[in-house]
C-alpha cells in the first residue's frame, strides 16, 4: 500500500516537472507541525472568502456592483461555480468566455479565486450537466431508487458519465493552467458540489445492484485493515459489529440496512471524484477539496445528501479519493463547534467553503481560524448582503496575517465561539489559563436582557511567554498560572491598537475601568478591535 502511495507521488511530482510546475511555485498545501496550510505566492494564506449565489455570475454586467462591496467587506477570495452546462454547450466543443470574465475580474480587483466544478453533481442533482447528456438517458444513464423510478442524478457506476465529466473537468483544468499559471489568481478548485443520493440511500441501477453484490474492492478492505487503529469510532463500530470481516459482500461484512447503502455509495462517489481530481491535477495540480451537506438532525440515508465526504464517512471517502487535500463542511445547521472538531480529525485541514449567511459569521470567522487554523471561511450568497460586522473581522484577521501564519503548527493560536447556550470557553496556551466568557454576562452591556443573545468570538496568539494577542468581539477574559495555582495573574499591560505594515500602533493604553481595575480583559460587543497584553505574576 506504501510502495504503491510513493509511486503515485513520484508520478504527479515528474508530471509537475515536466509541465513546469513544481510545489512551490503554485498553489500547494503544505503541513507545519501538526497542521496543513494552503501557500499561494510562496506564504501562508488565508481565505476571507465569500461564496457567489449559485447563479450569480452570468455576466459581466451583473457583478460590477458588486466588486467594491467585497472590498469594503475585506475580502480576499471569490468562490465562484464553473458550470458544466454553458463551458460544453454542444459535446466536444467549448465555450470559456465566462470563466475568462470571471477571472479578468477577479484578477483586476486584487483578489484570489476558487473554482467550484458543477459537473456531474450539484446539491445531490445532475442540475448542471448539458443537454446532451440530460437528453440522452441510454447513454448517460440516471441513478434509479427502490421502485425503479429513475432520478435527476447521474449514476456513478456508467463509464459513459466519467468519460463525459472527466473530458470537461480536463478542457476546464487545462484552460486554467494556459491564461492563469502566471498571475495565479485561480488557488484551488472543488470538484463536483455537495455529492449524496436523495431520496434513496443508494442507487439501484443494474450497474449499482450488480456490484452491490459482489465482493468489497480489495482496495478498500487493505485500507482499513491497514488503518484500523486510526479509524473514526463511527465507522469502526460498524465493522466492528460483523468481527472485522476482511472479505464479503457489502452486506457480508458491514450488515444490511441503509448504513450498507450508505457506505457502498460513498466508496463509488469518491472513486469517481478521485479519477476527476487526478486528471485534473495531472494537468496542473491545484489543490482540490470536496464538500458536504451536512445531517439534520434526526435523519437517516437517504433523508439527507447520503454519501458524501461526512465525518462518518471520513475513511471511505479517504480511501476511495486519496488525491482530495481536504473534506469540508457546508454550513446550514447549528453546532458549529461540534462539525468542525469531527472534520479536523486524521489531520484533515479544515476548510469552510460554505455558511449560511447569519449574524454569527464574524465570530466564527475569527473561531475557525484561531481554534482550528482553518485554511479559511466563506459565508455562502456574499453578494446579497453587505455586513460590517464580517468586514471587521476580517479586517482583524488581515492585519494579524503575518502574526497568525508566523505561529501555524505552534500550538500558540486559539480561539473561541460563545453565546448563551456556551456562555464560557477556557484556553491555555503556555504557562495561563484563559477563562473568556460573552461580555453579555457582565450585565450591562445593551443586549444583555435578551432572550439569544449575540455570539462573542475571538482568537487568541501567544506572542512571548507572558505576551498575548487578543482579537475580537463581545468578550471578557481573566486568567490563571495553570501550574502554580499559588500565583495570582495581574495586567502589567493592557493596549488596545492596530497592526500597520506588520507594526503595532497604539491606540489607546487601557487600564482603571477600560480592565475593571485590573481584573479582566474586555471587547465589548459590536467592537472589533485587538489589545495587546502582558500579564505578570504575584503572590
Amino acid at each position: 500500500m506504501r510502495t504503491k502511495k510513493i509511486a503515485n507521488i513520484l508520478f504527479v511530482l515528474i508530471l509537475q516537472i515536466q509541465h513546469g510546475f513544481t510545489q512551490n511555485n503554485i498553489p500547494h498545501m503544505k503541513k507545519v507541525g501538526d497542521k496543513t496550510h494552503l501557500v499561494v505566492e510562496g506564504k501562508p494564506f488565508i481565505v476571507l472568502g465569500g461564496e457567489l449565489g449559485n447563479s450569480s455570475f452570468t455576466s459581466v454586467e451583473y457583478m460590477k456592483p458588486h466588486w467594491d462591496k467585497f472590498k469594503n467587506m475585506n475580502l480576499n477570495t471569490i468562490l465562484a461555480p464553473v458550470y458544466w452546462e454553458l463551458i460544453e454547450p454542444k459535446q466536444g466543443q467549448f465555450d470559456f468566455k465566462l470563466l475568462d470574465e470571471l477571472i479578468s475580474e477577479t484578477r483586476k480587483n486584487d483578489m484570489k479565486l476558487i473554482i467550484l466544478w458543477f459537473g456531474s453533481w450539484k446539491n445531490s442533482m445532475s442540475s448542471h450537466v448539458p443537454s446532451w447528456v440530460k437528453q440522452n438517458q441510454a447513454k448517460y444513464p440516471r441513478a434509479v431508487d427502490e421502485r425503479g423510478v429513475c432520478q435527476e442524478i447521474l449514476t456513478p457506476f456508467s463509464e459513459n458519465n466519467l468519460q463525459a465529466d472527466l473530458n470537461a473537468f480536463k478542457a476546464l483544468m487545462s484552460h486554467i493552467k494556459s491564461i492563469d499559471s502566471k498571475q495565479q489568481t485561480v488557488i484551488m478548485v472543488q470538484p463536483e458540489n455537495e455529492i449524496g443520493m436523495l431520496p434513496s440511500a443508494r442507487d439501484y441501477h443494474p450497474l449499482a445492484n450488480k456490484l452491490f453484490k459482489e465482493q468489497v474492492p480489495t482496495e478498500l478492505m487493505d485500507y482499513l485493515q491497514n488503518n484500523k487503529d486510526n479509524l473514526v469510532p463511527e465507522f469502526l463500530t460498524v465493522w466492528r459489529k460483523n468481527g472485522y470481516k476482511a472479505q464479503g459482500t457489502w452486506e457480508e461484512i458491514f450488515g444490511q440496512g441503509y448504513g450498507t447503502d450508505e457506505l457502498f455509495m460513498a466508496w463509488y462517489f469518491a472513486k469517481f471524484t478521485e479519477q476527476i481530481i487526478k486528471a485534473g491535477k495531472e494537468i496542473y495540480p491545484l489543490p482540490m477539496f470536496v464538500n458536504a451537506a451536512l445531517i439534520r438532525p434526526g435523519k437517516i440515508p437517504g433523508e439527507y445528501p447520503s454519501a458524501g465526504p461526512l465525518p462518518h464517512l471520513m475513511d471511505i471517502w479517504k480511501a476511495g479519493a486519496p488525491s482530495v487535500d481536504m473534506l469540508s463542511p457546508d454550513f446550514y445547521t447549528p453546532d458549529f463547534e461540534h462539525w468542525n472538531d469531527l472534520y479536523v480529525r486524521q489531520n484533515n485541514p479544515l476548510f469552510i467553503p460554505e455558511h449560511r449567511f447569519d449574524n454569527t459569521v464574524s465570530t466564527k470567522a475569527l473561531f475557525a481560524i484561531g481554534r482550528y487554523e482553518a485554511i479559511g471561511f466563506s459565508p455562502f450568497s456574499i453578494e446579497n448582503y453587505e455586513n460590517m460586522e464580517l468586514a471587521n473581522a476580517y479586517g482583524l484577521i488581515k492585519q494579524l496575517n503575518n502574526l497568525i501564519t508566523k505561529n501555524f503548527g505552534k500550538n500558540k493560536l486559539e480561539g473561541v465561539l460563545l453565546d448563551k447556550d456556551k456562555i464560557q470557553a477556557t484556553v491555555v496556551l503556555g504557562d495561563y489559563e484563559f477563562s473568556f466568557k460573552n461580555s453579555y454576562t457582565l450585565g450591562w452591556e445593551a443586549g444583555a436582557t435578551k432572550d439569544d443573545w449575540d455570539s462573542g468570538g475571538a482568537i487568541i496568539i501567544q506572542a512571548d511567554n507572558n505576551e498575548f494577542y487578543i482579537a475580537g468581539s463581545g468578550v471578557v477574559v481573566t486568567f490563571k498560572n495553570w501550574k502554580n495555582r499559588n500565583k495570582i495573574v495581574g495586567i502589567l499591560k493592557c493596549e488596545e491598537g492596530v497592526f500597520k505594515n506588520d507594526k503595532w500602533e497604539v491606540l489607546r493604553h487601557l487600564n482603571g475601568d477600560q480592565t475593571h481595575q485590573g481584573r479582566h480583559i474586555r471587547i465589548s460587543h459590536g467592537n472589533y478591535s485587538i489589545q495587546r497584553i502582558q500579564l505578570y505574576e504575584y503572590e
